[in-house]
């Protein structure tokens, strides 16, 4: 088999798995906060949000570093580091005994991350021309399946066995990501690119051809994921506050967080069907006109 089809099929794995470590957590952090001393709803719904948002704070603010040093040395050692950098953080998280430490460890996470778009630019940059679009869209569905089948799973884990062992098994998925990156992915040798010859930021941006459209598209995506990211924290508790007596909101909790991901995985090629027929920004305003109500109808 080509080297490429077995990277490919290597960084598949580890995106499934990274997908179903990250998203198997987020459901029920809540209840874990309120588990470390946390009783206050106030002070619930704070370290909720603190908790969920430092992770992808800190992981925005240190992605352009590990895309530059990645440039440099390579994509395999950037995976090596993430999967093994986020096993050794959620597996500390298990032990947390107070809040601060969970906020602390999330934030160790966020350090650590970039798994996924590491293995997307591997896979882009190994992959025949004519095969790179397949191949980056059978690459997406790892992540996909992961961010789905994760909520699921961490919430029937959490409910049988225990909070704190959904953490225990989100560590084992990452080292499973960490071996098949180390043993099964190869990398050619990268051509070394001097500094000179490396293009800045503005010179980049200038290359565009519709530089206002990626402004745009930047704003909106940022407001969307705004919104969505308003809510994950707070799902387990506006359930919880409608099912009080229920002993299964940790599942629950990650029913209802994997519903969107299997909306997305029906719609989203008929949806890139049609906006090829009727025009992608009638898409885009129907949809948030949608997505709008939707919001207004589960408030």
């Amino acid at each position: 088999m080509e080297s490429w089809k077995v990277n490919l099929i290597s960084v598949w794995f580890g995106c499934f798995f990274t997908g179903l470590a990250i998203s198997q957590i987020l459901p029920f952090l809540p209840l874990y906060i309120s588990q470390l001393g946390v009783s206050s709803h106030e002070a619930l719904s704070m370290w909720s949000g603190l908790t969920f948002s430092i992770t992808f704070l800190i992981s925005a603010i240190v992605s352009p570093m590990w895309g530059s040093l990645a440039d440099r040395k390579g994509r395999k050692l950037m995976l090596l580091r993430a999967s093994l950098g986020m096993a050794i953080a959620i597996l500390l998280q298990a032990f947390a005994t107070h809040v601060w430490q969970l906020f602390l460890l999330r934030g160790i996470m966020g350090l650590t991350s970039g798994y996924i778009p590491n293995a997307m630019a591997l896979v882009a940059s190994q992959v025949p021309r004519e095969r790179s679009g397949w191949a980056l869209s059978t690459l997406s569905t790892a992540q996909i399946s992961g961010v789905i089948g994760g909520p699921l799973m961490g919430g029937f884990v959490a409910d049988h066995i225990g909070l704190r062992a959904v953490f225990l098994i989100t560590a084992m998925l990452l080292v499973v990501s960490f071996l098949v990156t180390l043993f099964l992915i190869k990398e050619g040798v990268r051509p070394v690119i001097r500094k000179s010859e490396r293009l800045s930021g503005k010179a980049v941006f200038a290359s565009l051809p519709y530089p206002a459209l990626v402004i745009s598209l930047f704003f909106t995506t940022m407001v969307i994921q705004l919104c969505n990211g308003s809510i994950s924290p707070i799902l387990a508790l506006f359930i919880k506050s409608m099912m009080p007596d229920s002993n299964n909101i940790a599942f629950l909790s990650g029913l209802i967080a994997s519903v969107p991901g299997i909306s997305a995985l029906i719609s989203a090629p008929r949806l890139g069907k049609l906006g090829d027929r009727i025009g992608t920004e009638r898409i885009l305003m129907a949809t948030l006109i949608c997505a709008v109500l939707l919001f207004f109808a589960m408030s």
